[in-house]
């Protein structure tokens, strides 16, 4: 990840940063993984205070372009759209639930055979 700017909004309490990603034989970042870039870019965010604001993908394209705040606590977080932070809470549980309860079933193998038969041209 790359900051292009960096901005201080004392009026907000926030950074707000705008970025872009090149991701060359990669998929799109997720938003985890962009929240995770920038706690390591700026100096005293923590994930719980970082939100994604916007993400645009190329199509063709490996580059990413974006923009994400860091509030200075909490409670000024707090003052963004009901929707945003919601979609926020929704990685954060989603995540955990992803890593624990991660299913391994596998398919019946027949049926992959009949599937295979439908295929190839239904019964001879």
């Amino acid at each position: 990840m790359e900051v292009i700017d960096r901005k201080e909004n004392s009026i907000l309490n926030r950074v707000e940063i705008s970025w872009q990603w090149r991701h060359v034989g990669a998929p799109t970042p997720t938003r985890n993984e962009i929240v995770a870039a920038v706690v390591k870019l700026e100096p005293g965010a923590t994930k719980d205070r970082v939100l994604v604001k916007s993400v645009n993908t190329r199509f063709g394209q490996p580059l990413t372009t974006g923009a994400a705040f860091v509030y200075a606590n909490r409670e000024d977080l707090e003052k963004e759209p009901k929707y945003i932070l919601e979609r926020h809470a929704q990685l954060s549980e989603g995540n955990d639930a992803a890593e624990e309860d991660a299913p391994t079933e596998e398919p019946p193998a027949e049926a992959d055979e009949a599937e295979a038969a439908e295929i190839a041209g239904g019964e001879e």
